[in-house]
């Protein structure tokens, strides 16, 4: 039975496996959340496992999670609701970037956004400074470049 024929039975485990090496048995009804899987099983390009270059374990564990949650057929909207509010608190700036980044490469829409919208909510107040050292930005202009920019558009700064 080829990954596509069991990916369309949504009981049948596929097998995930991360950029480190460890793998992860999924249903594939969940796997069918993330478009990039979803396409590798329907294109045939996945035999026994897929592997998953670009992701490291404890990201792929989360996206599992997240996948999860959001394909179970109980609980309705509020339940989800409540495991976004809650799934990325506590979270370090360096999970949160390399969980969007799974999130994007694995094409799962869902938690692009609220890893995006996570990131957005956490820099709306802080300064152009502050921004540049979480994301780890040089500041290439000089400080006259700078202020000519700031006097430029002194609106957005206010």
């Amino acid at each position: 039975m080829s990954t596509s024929e069991s990916a369309s039975d949504p009981t049948k485990m596929i097998t995930l496996v991360s950029s480190d090496g460890e793998s992860f048995e999924v249903e594939g009804s969940v796997v069918m959340g993330s478009q990039a899987i979803k396409h590798m099983i329907e294109d045939d390009c996945a035999n026994n496992a897929i592997p998953l270059p670009n992701v490291q374990s404890k990201e792929l564990a989360r996206a599992v999670e997240y996948l999860k949650i959001h394909r179970a057929e109980e609980g309705g909207k509020d339940v989800k609701k409540k495991f976004d509010d809650e799934f990325l608190k506590g979270m370090s700036h360096g999970d949160l970037f390399a969980l969007m980044q799974a999130a994007n490469y694995l094409d799962i829409k869902g938690l692009l956004d609220l890893t995006c919208q996570k990131t957005a909510d956490m820099i709306k107040d802080m300064s152009p400074e502050e921004v540049r050292e979480i994301f780890s930005i040089e500041n290439d202009f000089t400080p006259e470049e700078e202020k000519a920019i700031r006097d430029e558009n002194a609106w957005a700064f206010d």
